[in-house]
């Protein structure tokens, strides 16, 4: 390691100036001042803060929507001409400083990433957003951080591990958190329950679990409900001390009508018009269980947007007996070993992620489609994850849209049905079409990250004749970083393997606008220490820094080695 290196790796020399990208307002024009970044003294730390230096930062899509939305990001909650933000969670950092009262947990040079989803008195303060994130040199890191409401969001990282690969854990969290959560099997004890009935229900219904002493809700509205299950629910909810109480069917079909949200909502028949009406009302984490055995009138138009973010659920079952519903096929986010997968938008970076998981998971799918709209992507794709894939005797197949005979070959490849359809394209397009897909008990899952308020037509018969599945996903945990973190740390999976192009502070710009154009298969890492360096992909190095690139795994995957090479000659 040169001595440049060691000193750096030390950080006990930090710059007097701090380099940083300010956002006014949305749009790209408001990134910057006249289109660069601007310096500012060295920040101040306190006695109980740290200065921190960042090394590496990712740049997420999520950065785009800031930039798009301005202070209509439901995460900003400032004014951003007085008070700018600074973009940048998926990061790898440095202490540079520690304040007084720390010095016994801290020490100048240790390393950390964080968990971005940070809350602090219940209020969200994320990295990037709230609290000034990577696209900086430096930043103070204060109580809300150290002693927030899940405690330090901090995560300790190895001296040998690479700032990229530390600063990619993040997002690889959010592809690990998708196979982490667990589903409820039954209705929410404690919860509030909503039973709709509509002019398609039958006349007997059962509840045989999740209503008795073991298990209930709390609350139980009922709205038009057949008379016998109806006169049932009645009296269970009186004995078990359940508040009850009606919802009048016209109130259910007037959009102005002020109602609670439901952790459970259940619409007895197939009827488009009661599903759509009912939906809104389900809350945070909601499932909206559909009992029928007739096809759908039509198709419903559901909220995608709030499948993803608000984490809503649907499911069904042909059964009379409500439970059925839930615990029939119960939701298994995890690839079925042996089953078959469909990644829909494969190409770009978290698409990548996913299908790399899949292809190294220890009991993985027999069948792996993975598509994009580009055959550029799947090119990059099919090199990187095909013979690995090949290897583990995976029927690996990678499309893109323009691929001849594409629907041909997907309904080939799909047999009698997908398993797990994870859709990572924003595109209400993809997820509409993937539906008839899925095998019976399958699952789709809406990992893109689609407004709130997005609405998509879909045929929901499925959802109780096959008994499939719709869940979405967002995020991760301190846990699922803390993991993701272990299994990089331990070999077992490659962040850097999502690295496609490179750059410096001043190159953060054009990064962002690559990534909002969609130019890269992978992931763009600025470095903020170094100097002056134009957005480079990994190809490009073979000319501009060919003993960096002498340093990439077979020529186009990053490596610790290529980074510290890259540092050693740019680092000023």
């Amino acid at each position: 390691m040169s001595d440049k290196l060691t000193k750096y790796v030390r950080a006990d020399d930090p710059s007097p100036d701090n380099r940083l990208w300010p956002l006014y307002g949305a749009g790209f024009n408001n990134l910057g001042v006249d289109g660069q970044p601007i310096t500012k003294p060295l920040p101040a730390f306190g006695d109980d803060e740290l200065l921190v230096r960042h090394d590496a930062c990712g740049i997420c899509f999520s950065d785009i929507k800031v930039i798009n939305a301005g202070e209509q990001h439901p995460r900003i909650f400032r004014d951003m001409k007085a008070d700018p933000v600074v973009l940048g969670h998926e990061i790898a950092l440095t202490v540079a400083g520690v304040g007084d009262n720390l010095r016994d947990q801290y020490q100048v040079g240790d390393r950390f990433i964080v968990q971005a989803d940070i809350y602090y008195q219940g209020v969200n303060y994320a990295y990037g957003y709230m609290i000034q994130g990577g696209m900086s040199q430096y930043a103070v890191i204060d109580h809300r951080i150290l002693d927030g409401d899940d405690g330090n969001y901090l995560i300790p990282v190895q001296s040998q591990t690479g700032y990229a690969e530390s600063a990619l854990a993040e997002p690889w969290a959010c592809v690990i958190a998708t196979y982490q959560l667990r589903y409820r099997t039954a209705l929410k004890p404690g919860g509030s329950t909503w039973i709709i009935g509509t002019p398609q229900a039958g006349e007997e219904y059962t509840l045989s679990a999740g209503f008795d002493e073991s298990s209930h809700p709390a609350q139980l509205a009922l709205t038009n409900v057949p008379t016998p299950f109806a006169d049932w629910l009645t009296a269970q909810a009186e004995r078990l001390g359940i508040e009850l109480f009606d919802i009048p069917l016209e109130a259910l079909h007037q959009a102005e009508t002020d109602l609670p949200a439901f952790d459970d909502i259940i619409v007895l028949g197939p009827d488009a018009d009661s599903i759509e009406a009912a939906s809104p009302h389900l809350a945070d984490f909601g499932i909206l269980a559909i009992i029928g055995s007739e096809s759908l009138a039509r198709p419903v138009a559901v909220d995608v947007g709030r499948v993803h973010y608000n984490r809503w659920t649907y499911v069904g079952g042909a059964d009379p007996d409500i439970a059925t519903a839930y615990s029939r096929y119960p939701i298994e986010p995890e690839l079925k070993a042996g089953g078959k997968t469909w990644f829909i938008g494969a190409g770009g970076p978290m698409g990548q992620m996913h299908a790399q998981r899949a292809v190294h998971l220890a009991q993985p799918p027999a069948t792996l489609l993975c598509t994009a709209r580009t055959p550029h992507r799947i090119a990059d794709l099919e090199q990187t994850l095909a013979p690995k894939a090949r290897e583990r005797q995976i029927d690996f197949t990678g499309l893109s849209l323009s691929s001849p005979n594409y629907a041909e070959r997907v309904a080939e490849i799909a047999g009698d049905g997908f398993d797990h359809i994870v859709v990572l394209a924003p595109s209400t397009t993809a997820i509409a079409d993937a539906m008839p897909y899925l095998a019976p008990g399958g699952i789709i899952n809406v990992f893109a990250g689609l407004k709130r308020g997005t609405m998509v037509s879909l045929d929901l018969s499925g959802v109780y004749q096959k008994d499939v599945r719709i869940i979405g996903h967002t995020a991760s945990t301190i846990d699922d970083l803390r993991r993701m973190l272990q299994q990089t740390e331990a070999g077992q999976l490659a962040p850097n393997q999502s690295v496609k192009a490179i750059g410096s502070l001043e190159a953060a710009r054009d990064g962002l606008m690559a990534v909002s154009d969609a130019k890269f298969p992978g992931k763009v890492v600025i470095f903020p220490q170094i100097n002056p360096f134009p957005l480079t992909p990994l190809a490009e190095l073979q000319e501009k820094l060919p003993s960096v690139y002498a340093q990439l795994k077979n020529g186009r995957e990053w490596t610790v080695e290529a980074e510290q090479e890259f540092l050693r000659l740019m680092l000023p």
